[in-house]
């Protein structure tokens, strides 16, 4: 089957960055889907992207689909005739459904019945008269945000300024918006022509020629040498943000990085404060030394070539310049701010409609604050920092540097204490009691600022709950998934005495006392439960949990968090020996018979009939006692070893008694004596839900 290379390109007005890479991927799967769902053979997919273009090129691409030839099966023989031996109307217009005539039907058996059937040709189709359906493709992407242009109806990411579909030296023909397909493409903005296609791969070597890299990986990889150029000729290190190169990729075409210097006395500013101007204000990458002491240079991407590249570097030096004299002078008037007064001024700022203001919660997280550090047995040198930090945490939000770049909020309020005199560890504590910000960011370095942190973040979550703000789907505009995880690796990471249920209805009976709660306690209880469960399970997962555990050791209850994962790591490691297994076959033997059980009254000794009640019967007494004051302590691995203890005792039990005894006061009696054990049994895991290859 012959075979042609094709080229789908959309041209467009500059993406945002940051829609760039998704659209790429989007426009691929698009293709790739529709391509299986045409049976259109081809070799290879690639894929180009710039911030002005979309591009697909797929190489080896058949002329056509195969042809098909299939059995189509019909009705039954017996109703394939008439009373007269003729073909019924059935078999007729099976026929005609397959495009056969009745001549060409046969029979087949199947299952021991006879069917119609027909052999059924179906040709396959050009693919010059498949691929104009690439414009309903191009249709249905989706964008964070779209636009409308002209008097077009269209809403997409940027205006559509021309397209190409090119098949081999054929144009594809459809239009969108009116502009219709043609072999014409175009060069960089301001150094490059247009360029008429004579076959698609001619794409990226045309385009390089005037002037654009269109390939998003191969742009990267020459920012990345240009920046390795640069730290080798001038003894620079360059600390390259993954994220901030990611940006720039998609905001040139044809990259050239050069370097700009600024005034040494900036470098008195924070450091934080003269990475972000750069950074996030200008895409400035920031020079270090060796020794990771800033350098008052910075180092830039030009989109375009290295023409005049000076006056490029000096109009960058006086952008930056203008910035940084702007931070200069906000971090000077910042240090007028009392703290005190700054925390007057968070009266003033709303922090939601119905929870009030920024002042109001730290209120709130101060008084939770005080019971948390109850709660983790905290010593009172912890306790009074922790209430220092939650009592000015949030002072440097109402500072012009922060208003200015809210990413620095914490690190701006860490400088300005120290500076106004707080301690180091409660100067500190303000930066960190936003941690963990992200996911694999590390945890407060102190207990007074994870005391603070968690806090913060239960504060922020259950009163989110309690006005009905709970996460649905992609949905979570307050990051609460994000900050519950952040509970949880804290819980986990510090070992801390406290199960979730416990900091959960700490934290409902502080915010109950606001009269914050606009639902039902239990409706809200039982959210947050489930909620805070599915981040253990995440949790548990990271740590290589198998499915089946993870469900073993999750109940109804979540409870201490190492304890939960020390009880999960112990199950994972036993599983594979056989004594594990009898263990669990005997346990499983109680929880399962336990569900029969209608009441939960007190154990009647008197009413045991042998020997082996009344053994298994202390024997869960002191179990009972054991269990409960190893996982107390947070030693699994001992309440295990006392519950596999019970193995034989259980085992000798169902060899001698029935527990659906015909006595009804014996069978309820010992039916009791299983759900009581079976507690005991739970409160380790749900042994039952194990797997067993």
């Amino acid at each position: 089957m012959n075979k042609r290379d094709f080229l789908l390109e959309i041209g467009l007005e500059e993406l945002p960055a940051r829609f760039v890479t998704s659209s790429m991927k989007q426009l691929k799967e698009k293709v790739e889907a529709w391509l299986i769902e045409t049976r259109l053979e081809f070799n290879s997919v690639q894929t180009f992207a710039t911030p002005r273009r979309l591009a697909v090129l797929l190489e080896g691409l058949s002329e056509s689909q195969p042809d098909i030839e299939e059995e189509a099966k019909g009705p039954a023989k017996k109703i394939a005739y008439d009373s007269e031996g003729n073909w019924s109307k059935a078999a007729q217009g099976f026929a005609r459904g397959q495009g056969v005539q009745t001549d060409d039907l046969f029979f087949k058996e199947v299952k021991g019945v006879e069917y119609i059937f027909a052999n059924k040709f179906i040709e396959g189709k050009k693919t010059t008269e498949l691929l104009p359906q690439l414009k309903d493709i191009i249709l249905s992407l989706h964008f964070p945000k779209n636009m409308r242009w002209g008097s077009n109806d269209l809403r997409f990411a940027r205006p559509i300024r021309w397209l190409v579909a090119l098949y081999g030296n054929e144009v594809i023909p459809f239009s969108i918006t009116g502009i219709e397909t043609a072999t014409k493409t175009y060069g960089h903005r301001f150094l490059g022509k247009e360029i008429d296609l004579r076959e698609p791969s001619e794409y990226s070597r045309s385009l390089l020629g005037e002037y654009v890299i269109a390939d998003p990986i191969e742009r990267k990889r020459a920012i990345r040498n240009q920046l390795e150029s640069m730290t080798e000729g001038n003894g620079w290190v360059i600390p390259i943000d993954e994220e901030l190169l990611e940006e720039v990729t998609h905001l040139v075409e044809y990259p050239t990085a050069l370097s700009g210097s600024f005034d040494e006395e900036f470098l008195q500013l924070p450091k934080e404060v003269l990475i972000t101007s750069m950074k996030e204000h200008q895409r400035y990458f920031p020079v270090e030394n060796e020794q990771g002491k800033l350098l008052p240079h910075f180092v830039t991407v030009r989109n375009g070539d290295h023409q005049h590249i000076e006056n490029v570097s000096k109009g960058n030096e006086k952008v930056l310049r203008a910035r940084l004299a702007d931070a200069a002078f906000f971090f000077t008037e910042d240090q007028k701010l009392h703290i005190d007064d700054a925390l007057k001024r968070l009266e003033q700022i709303v922090y939601h409609e119905e929870l009030g203001s920024v002042g109001d919660k730290v209120r709130r997280v101060n008084t939770l604050v005080s019971k948390l550090s109850d709660m983790v047995g905290a010593d009172s040198n912890t306790v009074q920092a922790a209430n220092r930090i939650a009592e000015i945490a949030k002072f440097d939000l109402v500072t012009q540097m922060v208003g200015e770049f809210p990413e620095l909020q914490g690190r701006m309020g860490e400088v300005y204490a120290e500076l106004a005199g707080e301690s180091k560890e409660v100067a500190s504590g303000i930066n960190e009691h936003y941690k963990p910000r992200f996911a694999g960011d590390s945890i407060p370095a102190t207990m007074a600022a994870t005391t603070v942190s968690l806090a913060e973040k239960l504060d922020t979550i259950v009163t989110c709950f309690s006005i009905g703000l709970i996460p649905t789907g992609s949905q979570d505009p307050y990051a609460l998934r994000r900050q519950a995880a952040g509970v949880v690796q804290m819980l986990h990471e510090q070992q801390l005495p406290v199960t979730v249920e416990q900091v959960l209805a700490e934290t409902l009976h502080v915010v109950e006392g606001r009269q914050l709660l606009k639902r039902e306690l239990e409706d809200i209880t039982g959210d947050l439960v489930e909620f805070f469960k599915l981040r253990v399970k995440n949790l548990l997962q990271e740590n290589a949990i198998q499915y089946d555990i993870v469900d073993a050791v999750l109940g109804e209850e979540i409870g201490h968090i190492p304890t939960v994962m020390a009880k999960a790591k112990i199950i994972a490691e036993e599983r594979n020996n056989e004594s594990f297994k009898k263990v669990v076959e005997a346990l499983s033997r109680v929880t399962n018979i336990a569900k029969k059980a209608e009441d939960a009254g007190e154990i009647d000794p008197n009413l045991f009939e042998k020997e082996e009640e009344s053994v298994l019967y202390q024997h869960s007494q002191r179990l009972k006692k054991q269990v409960k004051q190893a996982l107390e302590g947070g030693n699994a691995h001992s309440a295990f070893e006392e519950l596999a203890k019970t193995e034989p005792i259980i085992n000798q039990y169902f060899d001698h008694i029935m527990v659906m005894a015909e006595d009804q006061k014996i069978r309820a009696n010992r039916l009791r004596q299983m759900n009581e054990l079976a507690k005991v049994i739970h409160s380790f895991a749900q042994f039952h839900a194990i797997v067993f290859s």
